[in-house]
């Protein structure tokens, strides 16, 4: 026989990798490798079936190996756990949730004028409905005593107001995390999770971030240690150094590990390691304004019998960072260095900070950089917010430039429409569903800063709709000046505006009629 023939007839596709190509590829060299087996293709016969389950086993190996190789890249992995350890490559952590802020305005009695403590972790919270939760808000600073008897009475309601900062969330005042063996690397979990967790840098912030979102110390006895400090890595810690850093896996449960030996301090044997930390955060915090009315744990302020609400929506508030954002952001944080230079820079790390909200970074004079915010959402900028912004940037800015932290425009759009549909069509249906395509177009995902707005956009994303026959759109027009910039079929937006829905802005509650969406239907054609 030919060895050059039998060998190519042998030929095994080996990039054969689902069910029906490897089944064939099996039924293919059975003439070559077994002539005497005849009927390997009829479904009655036991080496068919077998031949069924080895391409089904194969099919199955070939799925894990594809997943096993995306899960080695970052920007094709799937799996949270596998970004996460990517991303500790470049030092950059996956940001927790953020927790919203908002001011809230205290009401005491004119007639009152004792003094009212107000302590870290007094809790405040939006009532329960049949379909939804409450939501926890906290204060978050230090405690002190407040004199009602200097406090000014307000005109217009009759009594005496004062008004704290406050965030969404859970203070753990003291959490027991387990008892030391003395050994090295030990691993202790903290035991109430989503942790929140701000990022930050320099030594001076991260001091203050622990004293703000976790502290750790350990009791020996009665005899407190507390100079245990966060650090990114144990890498460069010295031999001794109280250190410990924080690692945060896929479901958001936070352990804390701690040295030994070279790198860092080992936990003396029998000491009781102790956490305090903040839990909690997410999107659903950005609540309206008037609607933190509720006095979940506020001692003080329930004996005088004190009411509170939010005059301002609550702002700020994001769910933990999405694999898409962080494939998208991380590698330009690693190209900065955690150094604010170009005004790129300054945008990508805002927005390691703020989450998946909006900024835009202007060089507003040479020693100057303002920062346009537009939290997670859309909303203002709170004063919370702006003041942890300003401090997050301390060691990133060059030190002679200052950092400003202003809110965006947002820019009111209103389209008027003539639209015919089939007279097949429901027009209640097809006047919801018009809505939903417009309101889709300005979306707060899906707008920018300083964006140019085209009216055939609307067109498109109107005409596409299954039942409507034509579209006239007469007058499309922005809130507010013209820009100098808008032309016939567009409205530019400058590099401070951001485009929004009329009438469903968290922080202005009046409704925007007829302009649902921003579209007002002048005139709707056909139907039912």
């Amino acid at each position: 026989m030919d060895t050059k023939q039998d060998s190519s007839a042998r030929i095994i596709d080996y990039m054969a990798k689902d069910y029906d190509s490897l089944l064939a590829s099996m039924k293919k060299v059975i003439p070559q490798l077994i002539p005497e087996w005849k009927d390997y293709d009829k479904q009655t016969d036991f080496g068919h079936v077998l031949l069924q389950l080895f391409a089904h086993a194969g099919d199955v190996l070939s799925y894990y190996q594809d997943r096993i190789a995306n899960e080695a890249f970052l920007t094709t992995a799937k799996e949270r756990r596998s970004v996460i350890q990517h991303l500790k490559l470049i030092s950059y952590r996956l940001a927790t949730a953020t927790p919203a802020a908002a001011r809230l305005q205290i009401t005491i009695a004119a007639t009152y004028n004792g003094v009212v403590r107000i302590r870290k972790g007094d809790a405040f919270a939006t009532p329960s409905t049949r379909d939804s939760s409450s939501i926890r808000y906290e204060y978050t600073g230090e405690s002190f005593d407040l004199d009602c008897s200097t406090l000014a009475i307000d005109s217009a309601s009759g009594n005496k107001l004062y008004e704290i900062d406050i965030e969404q969330g859970k203070y753990i005042r003291e959490d027991v995390l387990g008892t030391s063996d003395g050994s090295a690397d030990q691993t202790f979990a903290l035991n109430f999770s989503p942790l929140i967790l701000r990022p930050t840098d320099s030594t001076a912030d991260r001091n203050e971030a622990i004293n703000r979102d976790i502290q750790v110390w350990m009791d020996l006895g009665g005899v407190i240690d507390a100079d245990w400090r966060l650090q990114e890595s144990l890498a460069f810690s010295l031999p001794g150094a109280k250190d410990f850093t924080l690692e945060i896996d896929e479901n958001d449960r936070a352990t804390l590990r701690f040295g030994g030996g070279d790198t860092g301090a080992a936990i003396p044997s029998g000491a009781v390691v102790k956490a305090s930390y903040r839990t909690g955060g997410g999107a659903s915090g950005n609540v309206s304004a008037g609607t933190i009315t509720t006095l979940a744990d506020a001692p003080a302020l329930n004996t005088i019998g004190a009411t509170v609400t939010n005059p301002d929506a609550a702002t700020g508030g994001s769910d933990r960072e999405t694999i898409e954002h962080a494939v998208a952001n991380a590698p330009k944080v690693f190209r900065s260095q955690n150094r604010a230079v170009t005004a790129e820079d300054y945008r990508v790390l805002a927005l390691k900070y703020i989450g998946e909200g909006k900024v835009r970074a202007v060089a507003t004079h040479w020693n100057e950089v303002t920062l346009y915010v537009a939290p997670p959402g859309g909303g203002r900028v709170s004063d919370v917010l702006r003041e942890n912004l300003i401090k997050y940037f301390f060691d990133k800015r060059p030190i002679s430039t200052n950092i400003e932290v202003d809110d965006v425009e947002y820019v009111k759009i209103y389209i008027d429409a003539e639209i015919g549909i089939e007279s097949y069509y429901s027009r209640l249906q097809m006047t919801e569903k018009i809505q939903a395509a417009v309101a889709d177009l300005l979306d707060f995902n899906n707008v920018d800063f300083g964006e140019i707005i085209y009216v055939s956009k609307f067109y498109e994303a109107i005409e596409k709709l299954d039942g409507v026959t034509y579209v006239i759109i007469a007058d499309p027009r922005r809130d507010g000046v013209p820009s100098a910039y808008d032309a016939p079929g567009k409205i530019k937006l400058r590099d401070s505006e951001i485009p929004r829905l009329p009438g469903i802005d968290i922080n202005d509650p009046a409704s925007d009629q007829p302009y649902v969406a921003g579209l007002n239907i002048t005139r709707l054609v056909g139907g039912y």
